[in-house]
C-alpha cells in the first residue's frame, strides 16, 4: 500500500510540467574607479594636447614664412610664401591645368603599382618553388636593386622612346627589385611546422602555397604595398623629369626652366 502511493506520488510529480529555467541575469558593468576614469581623463587631455600643439607648430612656421617674405629678410621670388602660393594653387584649379597633371600623374602611379604587385609576387612565389633559380638570381636582384634608378632613367628613354610606357617602366623598375627581395625572405620563413602537415595530409607544393604560404604571408604584401605607393609615385616622378607632356614632375620640371618657384611649391 504504501508502495502504491509512492508510486503514486511520483507519477503526479513527473506528470506535472517542468517549470521554464529562469534566464540568466546580466553580469553588471564594473563601474569605472576614480583611478581609472583620471587616467582616461588624462589620456583624452594628452591625446588634445598632442594635436593642438601639432597644429599651432605648422601656423607658426608658415606664419613666420610669411613674415619674413613680407618683410624681405628672405627672397620671396626665391623662396616664395604661403600667401602666394595659395593664389598659384588657386589659379591652376581655376584654369583646371593642376587637376590635369595630378590625374595623369595619379594614373601613372596605380598603373605602376599594380604591374609592380603583381610582378613582385608572382616572381617571388617562382623563386621559393625553385631553390636553384633562388640561389642563381638572388645575386642579379640585390645587383639590380642597388643601381640608382635616376641615372637608368635615360637610358629607358633612348631604349623605349618619349612615351608613358618609359614612365611606367621607371616607376616600376624603381620598387619591383626590393619587392621580390623581400616577398621572397618573408616566403623564405614560413612557418616549416604548417608545411609539414600539408605534407603528412597528402598536400602538394600547390596545396601548400594556396593553403599556407598565400595566406600566412598576407600581412606581409599588404605593407610591401603600402611601401610601393611611395616608390612608384617617386618613380614616376623622376620618369616625367625626362620624358612627359603632362604631369607633375614635368610640372616641376618646367617650372624650375622658367625660374617660377611658386609653381614648384604649389
Amino acid at each position: 500500500m504504501k508502495h502504491n502511493i509512492f508510486l503514486k506520488k511520483n507519477s503526479g510529480m513527473t506528470g506535472r510540467p517542468t517549470p521554464a529555467a529562469a534566464p540568466a541575469e546580466s553580469i553588471p558593468a564594473e563601474p569605472v574607479s576614480a583611478n581609472q576614469q583620471q587616467f582616461l581623463e588624462m589620456e583624452r587631455f594628452h591625446r588634445r594636447r598632442v594635436r593642438t600643439v601639432r597644429a599651432m607648430v605648422l601656423v607658426l612656421l608658415l606664419a613666420l614664412w610669411e613674415l619674413l617674405a613680407g618683410f624681405d629678410v628672405i627672397d620671396a621670388f626665391i623662396f616664395s610664401s604661403p600667401s602666394r602660393i595659395i593664389r598659384c594653387f588657386l589659379q591652376m584649379a581655376g584654369d583646371g591645368s593642376i587637376f590635369l597633371h595630378i590625374g595623369v600623374t595619379l594614373l601613372e602611379t596605380v598603373i605602376s603599382f599594380v604591374l609592380t604587385v603583381i610582378i613582385a609576387v608572382a616572381a617571388a612565389v617562382l623563386l621559393w618553388a625553385s631553390r636553384s633559380l633562388s640561389e642563381i638570381l638572388e645575386p642579379y636582384l640585390v645587383m639590380l636593386n642597388s643601381l640608382p634608378k635616376s641615372a637608368m632613367a635615360p637610358l629607358l628613354l633612348v631604349w623605349l622612346g618619349n612615351s608613358m610606357r618609359t614612365i611606367i617602366v621607371a616607376a616600376v623598375s624603381v620598387a619591383v627589385f626590393g619587392s621580390i627581395l623581400t616577398l621572397h625572405t618573408g616566403f623564405a620563413q614560413t612557418d616549416p611546422d604548417k608545411i609539414k602537415l600539408i605534407t603528412s595530409l597528402g598536400g602538394n607544393r600547390l596545396h601548400i602555397l594556396t593553403k599556407v604560404l598565400i595566406p600566412s604571408s598576407i600581412p606581409l604584401i599588404i605593407s610591401n604595398m603600402k611601401v610601393n605607393v611611395g616608390l612608384c609615385l617617386v618613380g614616376v616622378i623622376i620618369g616625367e623629369f625626362l620624358s612627359a607632356q603632362a604631369g607633375l614632375g614635368y610640372l616641376i620640371i618646367y617650372a624650375s626652366q622658367v625660374l617660377s618657384c611658386v609653381h614648384i611649391l604649389a
